[in-house]
């Protein structure tokens, strides 16, 4: 194949296709004349790639049919109106959905949790089979009020923050098989239960309770909504609804799935700034309380007021090709 005849022979109509991709504004014949020049390109591009042994004219070519497939297909841009669609229908609607699971999974961890901790504290000697005699002394003068000074605000903020969000995605990764998402709550529960049964068995449920309950509340809330929405993926997949088949059911939960694991991003942020800043700063107890629970209470409302509500429509799409794109500069080759 003689290349330099070929590319004598197109190689005009590669740079009108160019200059279709660069100008912002295309009139109805010029969008018809970019709909053939690629065509012909993607045709061309095809014959050289199978009779030219230039690597660097295939490139060149690969290029100019990229940019104008994109501007053909149009690029996505930031929209402020699918922002908007996530905040006010797609989370709170995906959490609506999987109430009824993160609720029993609430009930379940509560009910498991205060178990423990009343056997642990009305059993001292049970401490020791935990935790050991000396680690619980140490706990309760001053190892479980130290954990929250223990390093700087930020630092204990960022280190909470990525610690909850990896809890809260093998809860949701894990659900499809169930079991391991019961044994990661289970060693959560056996955490809070034992020491908080341990400060309460020495007489220190105020410090435990004022210490836990500002940050727990939303925290743990987050952990519940992981937990039960990755056990909903798993349901779907072992008793899909008769109208959906198997992978079809686990589809639809895994989508309200990724809705969820982007919103408990921004859930486990809060929790980690209450709890960084909030629970070991020198305010009343119950005003770190209150502060805490304000911040619980208003993702719930936000749940309960937005969730029942149906989904927002689309709003329309933009045409394939946008008259007004700002395209890519040029690449090489094809001045």
């Amino acid at each position: 194949m003689d290349v330099d005849a070929y590319v004598a022979e197109h190689g005009g109509q590669w740079r009108r296709l160019n200059q279709l991709c660069d100008q912002r504004r295309l009139d109805p014949v010029e969008v018809d004349e970019l709909v053939a020049l690629y065509q012909r390109a993607t045709t061309q591009l095809s014959v050289l790639r199978s009779r030219s042994p230039d690597p660097a004219l295939v490139s060149e070519l690969s290029q100019v049919v990229l940019r104008a497939r994109a501007r053909l297909t149009g690029r996505p841009r930031p929209s402020w109106s699918a922002v908007r669609r996530f905040l006010l229908a797609g989370l709170p609607g995906a959490v609506w959905r999987a109430a009824p699971w993160w609720c029993a999974v609430a009930t379940a961890f509560t009910l498991l949790t205060f178990t423990l901790m009343w056997f642990v504290a009305d059993n001292p000697e049970t401490a020791a089979a935990f935790i050991g005699d000396d680690e619980a002394a140490n706990l309760v003068e001053s190892g479980f009020a130290g954990y929250y000074t223990e390093f700087s605000a930020p630092t204990f903020a960022f280190h909470l923050w990525t610690h909850n969000a990896w809890l809260a995605a093998k809860c949701l990764a894990a659900g499809v098989l169930i079991v391991p998402v019961g044994y990661l709550l289970w060693q959560n529960a056996m955490n809070i239960g034992v020491v908080g049964g341990v400060m309460v068995s020495y007489g220190r449920a105020d410090v435990f309770f004022g210490l836990i309950t500002p940050h727990g509340l939303l925290e743990l809330t987050g952990v519940f909504v992981a937990a039960g929405v990755g056990l909903r993926i798993g349901w779907a997949w072992i008793a899909p609804p008769e109208q959906l088949t198997r992978g079809q059911a686990v589809a639809r939960a895994g989508r309200d799935g990724v809705l969820v694991a982007v919103g408990l991003v921004a859930l486990f942020a809060v929790a980690a700034l209450i709890e960084a800043f909030i629970t070991p700063a020198p305010l009343p107890a119950p005003l770190r309380i209150a502060l805490g629970a304000t911040a619980w209470l208003a993702f719930l409302a936000y749940v309960l007021l937005l969730g029942p509500r149906p989904a927002a429509p689309r709003t329309p799409t933009d045409t394939p090709v946008d008259h007004e794109v700002v395209t890519r500069d040029t690449p090489p080759g094809w001045q």
